[in-house]
């Protein structure tokens, strides 16, 4: 049987055969509490508060106690009471020469009490267990980011099958049936809209507060809430499946992957506990044995060493900032991969853009609409041509004459390769495409079109045999955000962002002066953009991929943060990017570069205090003035403070 403990996601994945009263059984020395991953926590009983802590309050009243009645064994008794759970494993540690903390506190309490400093021994039981219990809850604040995203999802739904409602767990429901979803309900399953209209509230997949209409052939996901209307819905994704079941796994697995300085901390601290114990053995021994010093006084001087030693606080710097960060980021819509990406991210130094579907909006739009005819419903006639044509930007002209109920008979209609369409329509022909199409274009129109391709527009000439009637300009517009969030990264210091794109130079030079990015670079085929961002590590040292993460995959593995955009509805997203926006919008991106610096700071400050703080007790060790009260400040007060500084990455805001 093997176990793996994921201790940011408070979660263990046992392999082989073990029970969950087995599992609970092995768990209850450590009052831990197991339940099934898919089960509520609220179905759990909590045990009351006077029980949880009632060896710590024990272990106060005797220490009182001892200190009113200058009663040596009423210490003893705080100390048992209160240090139990911490004889226990240091004790364990120690016949297997195992050296942590609770090794270095177990060999420091029992030295206090041979020595007979049992009032100071007390002191140290009561105030490590109190540490304890204030950084157990503190990790729980910061784990309660996925235990809220799990509580999203509902655990059954209303199913129509063969004519029945039936009430379901989500488990048991099956891709292709149907759901029910009344307003006020929480959406269980992932699924695509057959029946209804509503607005949908996806705060926890995207992180955006206002509601998303929705109507037939919408995509809507499992623990989004089901507003107004009433919805049938087609289950497209089995329970496991569901976008929430993966965001909370992707969030999971990136509590557990530790990061750079996680990684640093630990290897310091493998070395750093023997390093203590020596130097705490040499402080007790060398004085007395070379210099005459009194045995008791220097005993005394090495203990308080191996309280101020122990790594507690520094072991817990980085994963309580860790875990945080990428919590709040979940909670946000940005999803987080691993804390070496949040690292990563704040120190980008140049970030590359995809075009379409990244700073544009993905989907062509008719933006210029010129008619130079006397023709009223010109436009209507254009759309029913192009209604007929497989041209990717037929679908805009389209959908810009919505309005037209006419509906016109075309004859002859032809598709001219490389040039465009014509077609007869009541008994004129037309002719809409490129400058190809049509032999004699004046001046004046010239001018307009190269105008408008100037802009990054795609122009398309409408005409009859005769004459040229009109122009449409269609392009792939400009998000309203992206603008803004260039400016924003450029203030953040990302001074280097760049276009990459397969359009043509003029469209993308276009959308560069639009958006306002440093450089552009064109007509790039996907190893084009992979090659391209090599060559910005090499100039920069890191960089980031900002794409929609299906024809960028390449470029978004080779950067050092792939971010993908749309990652809510995109399975390759979540799949291929270290940082997914699960809105699809820009705007988080800023956010999250803030987020991770924010992180990087407190890791740093957290890393730098607990060194310094813990250096000048020890250096209190020369003139003899380090007491165990001192050093239970520069261990359990330093613990206490980095748990305190990394949960302030629960406040950082968009």
């Amino acid at each position: 049987m093997d176990a793996i403990v994921n201790f940011g996601a408070s979660k263990l994945t046992v392999y082989g055969n073990a029970s969950l009263e087995q599992l609970k059984e092995a768990g209850a020395f450590e009052k831990l509490t197991i339940y099934p991953e898919k089960e509520k926590p609220e179905a759990i009983p909590i045990e009351p508060f006077w029980k949880r802590y009632s060896l710590l309050g024990l272990s106060l009243l005797f220490l009182i106690a001892g200190f009113i009645f200058s009663n040596n064994i009423l210490f003893a008794a705080a100390i048992l009471a209160g240090g139990f759970p911490l004889f226990k494993t240091g004790l364990k540690n120690l016949l297997h020469l195992e050296f942590d903390m609770r090794t270095l506190m177990t060999i420091a309490i029992i030295g206090a009490a041979i020595i007979g400093e049992w009032s100071e021994g007390a002191v140290v039981v009561l105030l490590f267990a109190i540490s304890e219990v204030l950084e157990g809850y503190s990790m729980d604040k910061a784990r309660k980011s996925i235990r809220s995203l799990m509580e999203m999802a509902p655990t059954e739904a209303l199913i129509l099958r063969n004519g029945q409602e039936l009430l379901l767990k989500a488990e048991d429901i099956e891709v292709g049936d149907l759901m029910l979803v009344k307003p006020g309900q929480m959406i269980a399953m992932d699924g695509v809209i057959v029946e209804g209209i509503s607005s949908v509230n996806q705060a926890a997949i995207t992180g955006e507060s206002v509601p998303v209409e929705k109507a037939v052939q919408d995509e809507v996901y499992a623990g989004t809430l089901n507003e107004e209307g009433f919805l049938k819905v087609k289950v497209t994704k089995l329970a496991d499946d569901t976008t929430i079941a993966k965001i909370i796994q992707l969030v999971e697995d990136a509590q557990a992957e530790k990061a750079p300085s996680q990684q640093f901390v630990d290897r310091f601290a493998k070395y750093y506990t023997p390093v203590i114990m020596a130097v705490a053995a040499l402080v007790a021994i060398v004085p007395p044995l070379f210099f005459e010093a009194n045995w008791q006084e220097w005993i005394y001087q090495g203990l308080a060493v191996l309280v101020v030693g122990c790594p507690c606080a520094l072991v817990i710097s980085t994963p309580v900032s860790i875990v945080t960060a990428i919590g709040n980021a979940a909670r946000h819509g940005v999803l987080i991969k691993g804390g070496s990406y949040l690292e990563e991210l704040g120190a980008l130094k140049a970030i590359a853009f995809d075009k379409t579907g990244t700073l544009t909006n993905g989907t062509p739009t008719v933006t210029d609409y010129i008619n130079f005819s006397n023709e009223e419903d010109l436009l209507g006639k254009i759309a029913a041509l192009e209604g007929m044509s497989q041209h990717p930007l037929a679908s805009a002209i389209v959908k810009k004459a919505a309005y037209v109920k006419k509906n016109y008979v075309i004859e002859d209609f032809s598709a001219l390769t490389g040039m465009g369409i014509k077609g007869t329509l009541d008994g004129t022909t037309y002719r809409i495409g490129n400058t190809k199409l049509f032999e004699d274009i004046s001046a004046r129109i010239l001018e307009q079109i190269t105008r408008l391709q100037n802009e990054g527009k795609t122009v398309m000439i409408a005409g009859t045999e005769k004459e040229i009637i009109g122009l449409i300009a269609v392009a792939d517009e400009v998000r309203e955000s992206s603008q803004s969030v260039i400016e924003h990264l450029h203030q953040l210091g990302v001074h280097h962002t760049i276009l990459l794109t397969g359009d043509n130079q003029k469209t993308a030079e276009a959308i560069g002066r639009h958006t306002g990015v440093n450089s552009i670079k064109a007509e790039l085929l996907p190893h084009d953009k992979l090659n391209f961002i090599k060559k910005l590590g090499k100039q920069f040292g890191r960089v980031g991929m900002v794409g929609d993460g299906v024809n960028d995959a390449p470029a978004l593995a080779a950067a050092n943060v792939g971010i993908a955009m749309g990652g809510a509805g995109t399975d390759t997203a979540l799949e291929t990017a270290d940082i997914a926006l699960m809105n699809d919008d820009l705007q988080k991106l800023p956010f999250a570069i803030k987020l991770s610096r924010k992180t990087l700071r407190i890791i740093k400050q957290n890393i730098t205090l607990s060194i310094v703080v813990k250096l000048f007790a020890l250096l209190l060790v020369v003139p003899g003035w380090l007491t165990l009260w001192i050093a239970i400040f520069a261990d359990m007060g330093m613990t206490l403070l980095v748990t305190l500084n990394g949960l302030r990455l629960l406040r950082v805001k968009e």
